[in-house]
C-alpha cells in the first residue's frame, strides 16, 4: 500500500467506521483515512479519503471477473493511478460487487450502498464522479442513466457501452462464422449450455478447428473474416509489433490470439454464466445479413485480400454463413438481458467516454453505439467521447486517465467541454510527463448490431 494513504488498525476501522456523517471540507480528517468494510449484500468495499479531500468523490466501478475467481473491492483502475489522485486530494471508494459475472443487478445496488456509507461517515461530497472501466463501464453508465440524483457526472474507460443485449449478439457472430466455415457439420453449440463443464467442452471443440485453420493460408483467411464480425483490430495487444498497413498477415496473426482469446473467455464460459441470470439466449441472428456486416467492418479490405491470396471464393463463403441455420433467442432472456443491461440513452449529467482504437475485447465501434442511443434520447450535448491511440483493452496510461478526470470536472465547473485531442494530450504530458499522450482525432465505424432502448424497433430485429 502507498504510504499516501495510512492503513488504520482493526480498531480504528471500526472507530471511523461509527462516525457521525459531517459535511464535506477540503480537510475531511487529521490524517489520511483508509477504510475496508462489508455491505449488508456481502460485497466488500474500499475507501480512501485523504487528509486533504478536496471535496469530490470518484465512485469506481470495476471490470469483468468470471466466476470464481478473486474478487476484491476495488477504487481505481491501477494502484499508480490510485496514488496520483490520492496526492492530487480526491476520495476514491469502490466496492467489489456481491457477486462474479454478469452482476450488474449486485454490481449497481452495492455502488450506490457504498457511496451512502461514504455519505454517512464523511458528509455529502462537494461533487460526485461515478466512473468504471470496461464492464465497469456500463455498471457507470447504467448509474448514470437510472440514478443521475446520485451523481454529477461520470466516465467510462474501454467500457462495455453498447449494452448487454448488442454485446452477446456481437460476440455470437463471430463464433457462428467459425462453425460455419470450419466446423459446419460439428454439432458444436454456441448457446444454451447446460452447465458451465457444456460450455469449455464446445470453447475446447471450437479452438483445436481454428487452431488447425490457422496452419493454412484458406483457414487464416476465414479466421480473419470471423475477426471483422467482431472488428477485432489486426494490432489489438501490447505485446505485438506494430504491422504494417498493408501486412495483412502479420494483422491476421495478431487477431488469431485476440479470437483465441475469445474463445476462452467471452463467447463460452462467460456467456454460459450470462445466459443463466438472463434464464436462457439472450442473442440471435435470425435476420442477419453477414455480406452487409463484413462490408462495414473495420478490417474489410484485409479479409478481401487474404481470400485472394488464398485462392478462395469470399462471395462462396458469404453466402455459407447467409444460409446457415441461425440461432434464436428465447423472448423471456431478451427482456431480462434488455431490462438489466440495455441503455436508454438518456443522460441527466455530462458523461465523457475514453477508448483506445486497438481494444479486441469490446470494440471501439461500441462507441458509436452508444453515440446513436443518446442521439436519439436527445442527450448528445452531455455526451463526449475520446479515443486513444494504442491496441489493447484498458491500456490507457495514468497521465491519459487523470486527463480524462480533470476534463470531466472542467466540464462539470464551467459548462463547456474541451475534449479535443490536442487539450487531452496536454494535460496528460503535464499530469504524466514521463508517458507519451496518445489522444488522437478518430471516429469509429459502425457498431454492426446495435441495441438500445431509444430504438423501439431494435427489439422486433429478433
Amino acid at each position: 500500500m502507498s504510504p499516501r494513504v495510512r492503513a488504520l488498525t482493526a480498531a480504528a476501522v471500526l472507530a471511523v467506521a461509527n462516525l457521525p456523517a459531517q459535511p464535506a471540507t477540503a480537510t475531511a480528517a487529521d490524517d489520511d483515512v483508509h477504510i475496508e468494510g462489508r455491505l449488508a449484500s456481502g460485497a466488500t468495499y474500499l475507501m480512501d479519503v485523504p487528509a486533504s479531500w478536496n471535496g469530490t468523490v470518484l465512485l469506481f466501478s470495476h471490470g469483468y471477473r468470471p466466476p470464481g475467481s478473486p474478487n476484491p473491492a476495488q477504487n481505481a483502475p491501477s494502484p499508480d493511478t490510485r496514488t496520483r489522485l490520492l496526492d492530487e486530494g480526491y476520495a476514491l471508494i469502490g466496492s467489489s460487487y456481491a457477486t462474479t459475472g454478469w452482476a450488474v443487478t449486485d454490481a449497481v445496488p452495492d455502488q450506490l450502498a457504498t457511496l451512502r456509507l461514504f455519505t454517512e461517515k464523511f458528509g455529502t461530497a462537494g461533487r460526485t464522479i461515478a466512473w468504471g472501466q470496461s464492464y465497469g463501464g456500463l455498471v457507470t453508465t447504467r448509474i448514470a442513466e437510472r440514478h443521475p440524483d446520485r451523481i454529477d457526472g461520470s466516465l467510462s474507460m474501454c467500457g462495455l457501452v453498447q449494452g448487454g443485449v448488442a454485446n452477446w449478439n456481437s460476440t455470437l457472430d463471430p463464433v457462428f462464422a467459425l462453425r460455419t466455415l470450419l466446423a459446419p457439420d460439428s454439432g458444436i453449440e454456441l448457446t444454451g449450455f447446460k452447465d458451465p463443464a457444456a460450455a469449455q467442452t464446445a470453447a475446447n471443440a471450437l479452438a483445436a478447428k481454428a487452431a488447425d485453420a490457422q496452419r493454412t493460408p484458406k483457414g487464416r483467411a476465414r479466421i480473419a473474416l470471423a475477426a471483422a464480425l467482431h472488428n477485432v483490430p489486426g494490432h489489438n495487444d501490447t505485446s505485438q509489433p506494430k504491422p504494417g498497413p498493408a501486412d495483412w498477415d502479420a494483422q491476421q496473426a495478431n487477431q488469431y490470439q485476440a479470437v483465441a482469446g475469445l474463445l476462452r473467455t467471452a463467447a463460452f464460459t462467460w456467456r454460459q454464466e450470462a445466459e443463466s441470470r438472463s434464464g436462457g439466449n439472450p442473442s440471435w441472428n435470425t435476420a442477419t445479413d453477414y455480406t452487409a456486416m463484413l462490408r462495414r467492418s473495420s478490417v474489410y479490405r484485409e479479409v478481401t485480400e487474404l481470400y485472394r491470396e488464398a485462392g478462395l471464393s469470399l462471395r462462396d463463403d458469404l453466402a455459407a454463413l447467409n444460409r446457415a441455420p441461425r440461432v434464436g433467442a428465447e423472448p423471456q432472456a431478451v427482456r431480462r438481458m434488455s431490462r438489466t443491461s440495455a441503455f436508454t440513452g438518456k443522460l441527466t449529467d455530462p458523461q465523457l467516454n475514453i477508448h483506445t482504437t486497438g481494444d479486441a475485447l469490446i470494440p471501439v465501434q461500441s462507441e458509436s453505439a452508444y453515440r446513436r442511443a443518446a442521439t436519439a434520447a436527445g442527450s448528445s450535448a452531455l455526451l463526449r467521447q475520446a479515443y486513444v491511440d494504442g491496441p489493447g483493452h484498458c491500456t490507457f496510461t495514468p497521465g491519459e486517465v487523470l486527463a480524462a478526470v480533470h476534463t470531466l470536472e472542467q466540464r462539470l465547473r464551467t459548462g463547456r467541454w474541451n475534449t479535443s485531442p490536442g487539450a487531452l494530450n496536454a494535460l496528460a504530458r503535464k499530469l504524466n510527463p514521463s508517458a507519451e499522450a496518445r489522444y488522437t482525432d478518430y471516429r469509429p465505424a459502425t457498431y454492426p448490431r446495435p441495441y438500445d432502448l431509444a430504438h423501439p424497433d431494435d427489439a422486433t430485429a429478433r
